[in-house]
């Protein structure tokens, strides 16, 4: 399998490395298929009824899918990166902050994504640990150094095998329960509040799906862009958090994998705990490497080498270390993607010059108050800690970039009089 110039880290994608509908919504879906967010959904799952949590899981995730359907469409257009339409909202060297917090994150959860399969694999069949560690950053780095292709490929394999045998699963973990109307039934043992299970089902995925344009750059079209990215976001994630409740009412475990562990289905749970991780894993080190490359213009796939070591090596540190500082550092990642959002329909959505021709400020000041801003929203804010954070750097970046052109426009004036 070749790689394509790097995947086009630097520049757009031309139309003639455009990808379609079917082979974008599997690599979406990949993305959004992974153990964390099961974990979250059984959390909700203890703390709603079952119909609280399906009304929770489809607001949340309209809300997901609306914030990357529109980081998709941009994408689209565009045929940019995040980190390349980060140029506009923060300038040059400005966009080095972006590039530098999204990139390290992504590395960091492929580190912890790494021992989340070789944990349980050792516990159940007592393979050595450092070589299930090896061999998962290996496997998983290979794919995300081969770019999109293999993206696509794996997706295709692991989309369908993960959704029938997690199905297949849930059905068990149902019967087991008493049925459909023992679930419908089901009473949480401690209530959660609404905003608290909202944080939970936005916050869960809204960084990564800050990413969404570094893969989304490849569609044919804005349609299917957009389509797919809502789709995978829409129903991917909520599958993902339906496995995870129904696991932890019916056996006290949200990883899907876990439920079939226990119900001795070893095999495929160790093939479904392998290909949920491995999507969203592998996709989290492509959109790392096209980060690091925007900031030091070094090759997409020598950087993706090099993460790749990075994350397996420090595995076990980062998953004994680094999961609470990763989640924390999450909550800087959504203001990136609402400034992008802002900036593009604002300045660039009726006319835009080529990325080629385009000059860029070094650093745009307007894009990094209005950062900040979001960050201490979602902080300090009482409420939905993501949406605050959307909003909050949405409208102080209208505020500044207003201000800042009218202070521009002042000045103008004052020079032609003078």
């Amino acid at each position: 399998m070749k790689t394509t110039q790097g995947d086009f880290a630097l520049t757009a994608v031309p139309q003639s490395e455009r990808q379609g509908f079917w082979k974008m919504l599997m690599v979406m879906m990949g993305l959004t298929f992974f153990s964390a967010s099961m974990w979250s959904g059984g959390t909700l799952g203890a703390g709603l009824t079952f119909v609280q949590f399906m009304a929770v899981v489809l607001i949340g995730n309209l809300i997901l899918g609306a914030y990357t359907g529109a980081l998709a469409y941009i994408s689209a257009k565009t045929g940019l990166s995040t980190h390349l339409l980060s140029r506009y909202a923060f300038g040059e060297k400005g966009s080095y902050l972006a590039s530098f917090l999204l990139g390290g994150t992504q590395v960091g959860w492929f580190g912890v994504g790494v021992v989340m399969f070789a944990l349980p694999v050792q516990k159940v069949t007592g393979l050595d640990m450092t070589w299930l560690i090896a061999g998962a950053g290996i496997l998983m780095t290979a794919t995300a150094f081969f770019g999109m292709k293999a993206l696509m490929l794996l997706s295709f394999i692991a989309v369908p095998m993960i959704t029938i045998l997690g199905s297949f699963s849930v059905f068990k973990a149902t019967e087991s329960m008493g049925g459909l109307e023992q679930l419908l039934q089901h009473a949480p043992s401690e209530q959660l509040g609404l905003a608290a299970a909202l944080t939970i089902c936005i916050g869960s995925f809204i960084s990564a799906g800050t990413l969404t344009p570094d893969f989304t750059r490849f569609s044919k079209t804005k349609k299917s862009a957009v389509t797919s990215t809502v789709i995978a976001f829409f129903i991917g994630n909520s599958l993902m958090f339906l496995f995870g409740a129904i696991g932890a009412m019916a056996t006290g475990k949200a990883d899907i994998s876990e439920v079939m562990f226990t119900q001795g289905l070893i095999i495929p749970a160790i093939s479904v705990l392998g290909l949920n991780i491995w999507t969203t894993n592998d996709n989290a080190l492509y959109a790392s490497g096209l980060g690091f490359s925007s900031i030091t213009k070094i090759s997409k796939n020598k950087v993706v080498i090099f993460n790749g070591i990075l994350g397996t090596l420090t595995a076990m540190w980062l998953y004994n270390n680094f999961v609470g500082w990763l989640t924390m550092l999450g909550s800087a990642l959504p203001p990136i993607g609402a400034i992008i959002l802002i900036d593009y329909y604002l300045y660039r959505r009726n006319h835009s010059a080529a990325f080629a021709q385009q000059s860029f400020q070094q650093v745009k000041w307007t894009g990094i108050i209005a950062w900040a801003a979001g960050v201490a929203a979602a902080q300090w804010v009482p409420g939905i800690a993501p949406v605050n954070a959307l909003i909050t750097s949405i409208l102080v970046y209208t505020i500044t970039s207003k201000l800042s052109e009218q202070f521009a426009a002042n000045k103008m004036k004052e020079g032609e009089v003078a």
